[in-house]
């Protein structure tokens, strides 16, 4: 029974260093290693099921790891490190080593959509009959295009805002950004729905310009820029789990009705702070 025991637990710890990033030969090893307090190369191998023309090569990536050392230079004795130094050393090793490839990965990817951007404008340059209006799903894409156009913004900026309300500190200096640049701002918030900690962030828009009026209810997202390109978004009504599709467009015409839709809604409004009206 004892022995069954010890051989599930050591299924476990073996499939979890595997998880955390070492091989199979290097995760054998290191359990080998941390019940003695010191092996040569050769006799650790057998009993780590290591062949022997791989030892050395996988003692020597422990050692890179942080999981091994050599106790003794000479004759190549190799020692466990304490799991409690070895595994919080190798994860921040680990993600320095992610972090540094991601921010490699984002500055080619910044050098790549230019390039790729000149290829697609160079594609658009037969218009399709309906390359004014775009269909986004993904929620992320949603959030590039609305930032994109935020902070291109040159005039005039309307938002119909309910819930889920997005709090991310990028829109929001987007936002203060285009105040101080003189764009007027105008949001339109569907109020049975705020929170204290939003009305809080509201209160400061208010302070920084931004003009806000209250409604009980909103029929859709709104993101209107200089009248004439946004996006809206709209609550999916077919499938049981609520998500929003984006529509992106440009076009003059789809502006300047989606710009009186919004007039509409924001007289019959009532002021931030108020009851709002019916």
């Amino acid at each position: 029974m004892n022995q069954d025991l010890s051989e599930v637990e050591y299924q476990r710890f073996w499939r979890g260093l595997q998880q955390l990033g070492l091989n199979a030969y290097e995760a054998r090893s290191y359990l080998v290693l941390l019940g003695h307090s010191r092996f040569k190369a050769l006799e650790l191998a057998p009993r780590a099921h290591v062949p022997r023309q791989k030892i050395y090569e996988v003692l020597d990536s422990l050692v890179e790891k942080g999981f091994a050392r050599v106790v003794q230079d000479r004759t190549k004795l190799f020692s466990a490190v304490e799991p409690n130094l070895a595994i919080p050393a190798y994860l921040a090793r680990k993600r320095q080593l992610l972090e540094h490839e991601l921010t490699d990965q984002s500055r080619a990817a910044n050098n790549l959509m230019q390039d790729l951007n000149g290829l697609y404008s160079e594609g658009k340059g037969g218009r399709g009959t309906l390359d004014f209006l775009r269909i986004v799903a993904e929620p992320a894409q949603t959030a590039a295009e609305y930032r994109r156009m935020l902070a291109e913004v040159k005039t005039e900026y309307l938002e119909f805002s309910r819930p889920p309300y997005a709090v991310d500190p990028l829109d929001e200096m987007l936002v203060r950004q285009a105040r101080v640049n003189g764009v007027s701002c105008r949001l339109l918030i569907e109020s049975g729905t705020l929170d204290e900690p939003h009305r809080q962030r509201l209160s400061e828009y208010a302070a920084a310009g931004v003009e806000i009026r209250q409604a009980p209810s909103l029929p859709l997202k709104l993101a209107l820029f200089d009248g004439h390109h946004g996006l809206i978004a709209l609550l999916d009504p077919v499938i049981s789990k609520p998500t929003w599709t984006s529509l992106v467009f440009e076009h003059p015409g789809f502006g300047e009705a989606m710009r009186h839709l919004f007039e509409d809604r924001w007289h019959r409004a009532s002021e931030f702070g108020e009851q709002a009206a019916v």
